[in-house]
């Protein structure tokens, strides 16, 4: 089986939406379902673990290379510009931002910094989108500090810096959640947490799966 052409090099930084900024560390093959796959295998620092991505499902997962630093001051800028609340259904605005964030471009991930970061300043998150917020607030930083060549603590004085300015000029009506919208949360939160964590689970035992195949 030849090599195919592989989008990202070994000592390559690259994004994994749903795990973080990470480092190519090498690209292997090993059979899978009786056919031989090429892997990449990424060091993700912020969980200090290694995960294997089939080569050809890359893309599909959205992993993609760091951005240019005029990308990276884009999304920094964009962090400070108007915009419009999010809805005041929680599951749906949820489900909206938890989109974003596994599509995984570097302006979908600051939108839900930006609008999670003002809704906070309105009323308190509840469990999930506050999780939801620190993950992709801590893949901004990341993404944003490689791309500036600066460190993830710099960059956060930098966004605090740029959500701020937003947050004393902003209509606060418009930003208020009604509190009739939210009741039904603590009833349904523990559903959708047990959702999320199968979820998870499934992933997770791929992953066991295709680490056992590495070892053997």
């Amino acid at each position: 089986m030849a090599k195919p052409k592989t989008e990202f090099a070994v000592n390559q930084k690259v994004v994994y939406p749903s795990q973080g900024v990470g480092k190519v560390t090498d690209v292997f093959k090993k059979e899978f379902n009786g056919e031989m796959v090429y892997y990449y295998k990424i060091y993700i620092p912020v969980s200090d673990m290694y995960v294997m991505v089939p080569v050809k499902n890359s893309s599909l997962l959205g992993i993609r290379s760091i951005v240019s630093k005029e990308e990276a001051q884009k999304a920094l800028d964009m962090i400070s510009e108007e915009f419009e609340p999010a809805t005041s259904d929680w599951k749906l605005r949820y489900q909206i931002n938890l989109e974003l964030l596994k599509k995984g471009t570097i302006e979908d991930i600051a939108s839900i910094v930006r609008s999670l970061y003002h809704r906070s300043k309105v009323k308190e998150l509840p469990i999930q989108e506050r999780k939801l917020y620190e993950n992709a607030k801590k893949l901004l930083e990341d993404e944003i500090a490689e791309a500036f060549g600066i460190s993830p603590d710099e960059v956060e004085g930098m966004l605090h810096a740029k959500l701020e300015p937003l947050g004393l000029r902003a209509d606060k009506k418009s930003l208020v959640i009604q509190d009739d919208d939210d009741e039904d949360f603590d009833d349904d939160l523990e559903d959708e947490k047990d959702s999320v964590d199968d979820e998870d689970s499934d992933d997770d035992e791929d992953l066991d799966d295709e680490d056992d195949d590495e070892e053997d």
